[in-house]
């Protein structure tokens, strides 16, 4: 993922709320949003060329999301981040286990940051801070740098987000990761990519014809643990592809 927006609330009717976006190069074979046969249970993207995913759910409530950071000096790592969603949402890693692990094994990896929770709490780790942080109740936000960074999409996001809280809808929250505009040049982040890069990816929604968003993502967790979560798939320069929604 490169957009993750959430409403945590815990004791709410809904206690947790996301709307993500994953952008990638067109190229990189995925498979939707589904319920992996081989892990009952676990219903998430397949990542088929690493084969790991980038936002899912799992049993006994578990919610998993990862982004990656956008820092060129950051070395490349070794293994497939999208292993660690998996290892949560699996169950072959508790929460705490797998935290502890990361501290010692985070260069491994190329930069991230990864959500893990449960319907008590929700986590974030942040690879190059080394940090585990159990998240407070409010609105929070992940794009390609730390928790809640400022940056436009990632503050627009969030405003938007905000204006759902009362009457959350998985169609809604779906179509607020839709918004095309980019950023004024001004507010850009100076990652050393370059204008023309940063400009491309300052949208909350990616399309060109190499690059952009492969999928858009929603979740609502109910108090009961019930969830459903959907996803809108999209092809070269944002050509729609389907959609599909699961009670999980």
């Amino acid at each position: 993922m490169c957009l993750i927006v959430l409403a945590w609330r815990p004791g709410h009717a809904q206690p947790l709320l996301v709307a993500a976006n994953r952008d990638e190069f067109y190229a990189r074979p995925s498979l939707p949003l589904a319920e992996w046969p081989e892990l009952p249970g676990v219903f998430a993207g397949r990542d088929t060329q690493a084969g790991g995913t980038w936002l899912g759910v799992g049993p006994n409530g578990r919610f998993a999301a990862l982004t990656n950071i956008r820092d060129l000096s950051l070395p490349l790592g070794a293994r497939s981040r999208g292993e660690l969603p998996l290892a949560f949402l699996s169950g072959q890693l508790s929460r705490a286990a797998l935290l502890r692990q990361l501290s010692e094994q985070r260069a491994d990896y190329s930069g991230f940051n990864l959500l893990l929770g449960d319907t008590q709490q929700l986590w974030h780790f942040n690879s190059q801070t080394g940090c585990a942080t159990a998240l407070a109740e409010g609105v929070h936000g992940l794009s390609n740098a730390d928790l809640n960074t400022p940056w436009p999409k990632l503050t627009k996001a969030k405003q938007a987000l905000h204006k759902q809280l009362e009457t959350p809808q998985i169609d809604s929250l779906l179509d607020l990761m839709g918004d095309p505009t980019q950023a004024p040049d001004a507010a850009l982040p100076q990652t050393g990519i370059g204008l023309a890069s940063e400009r491309l990816l300052s949208s909350l929604f990616i399309a060109s014809a190499a690059y952009g968003t492969r999928a858009s993502s929603a979740l609502i967790v109910n108090a009961d643990g019930s969830r459903r979560l959907a996803e809108r798939s999209f092809g070269a320069d944002g050509c729609y592809l389907g959609e599909v929604e699961f009670a999980c």
